[in-house]
């Protein structure tokens, strides 16, 4: 029951945190642009918004997790390097892209999770072993990296050359 609340909790925030960061990436520092078009009004209270404590909270949270991310990343950055990691540690490889992606083709030894149901799947994501998620191009890899970081798994990286990376090393796909 409280890991339920705890999680519930951890998605608000989680959502809250990329909506915002979409929403400033989408319309960058020009508020005005996401503003409803309902008169200059509704423009000063997006340009002037109130700060909540909700908000404030939020902002510490964020700001701990990104001065916490160390040199590197929390990365691999080349198919060597996640081989070396695999061989030498049996990293588990969790494939983030959704079913029919991963079913088209996949980096051996890799599951499938997808980004939106990774929280779901909590129980099977190991502590004790090095965890790597990857995708098609990084993007879905990052989120769900910072997303298992939130929640607590300090054994998480994320594989950036990706699947496409992956193909383009030349190295075997599994089907």
């Amino acid at each position: 029951m409280v890991f339920k609340q705890l999680n519930r909790v951890f998605q608000s925030l989680f959502l809250e945190f990329f909506l915002s960061v979409s929403l400033l990436l989408g319309v960058g520092h020009n508020l005005a642009i996401a503003a409803p078009l309902t008169g200059p009004r509704a423009i000063a209270q997006v340009v002037e918004p109130s700060v909540s404590d909700a908000s404030l909270d939020l902002k510490a949270a964020v700001d701990r997790t990104l001065t916490a991310i160390p040199a590197g990343y929390y990365k691999i950055d080349d198919v060597a390097g996640l081989k070396r990691l695999q061989a030498n540690s049996k990293a588990l490889l969790v494939d983030v892209r959704e079913p029919a992606e991963y079913g088209a083709g996949h980096i051996p030894g890799a599951i499938n999770m997808p980004l939106r149901t990774l929280a779901q799947h909590l129980d099977e994501i190991e502590r004790d072993r090095p965890v790597v998620l990857y995708c098609s191009s990084g993007y879905r890899s990052a989120m769900g990296v910072v997303s298992l970081h939130l929640l607590g798994y300090d054994n998480v990286q994320g594989f950036p050359p990706s699947f496409a990376g992956w193909k383009k090393a030349g190295e075997r796909i599994a089907k």
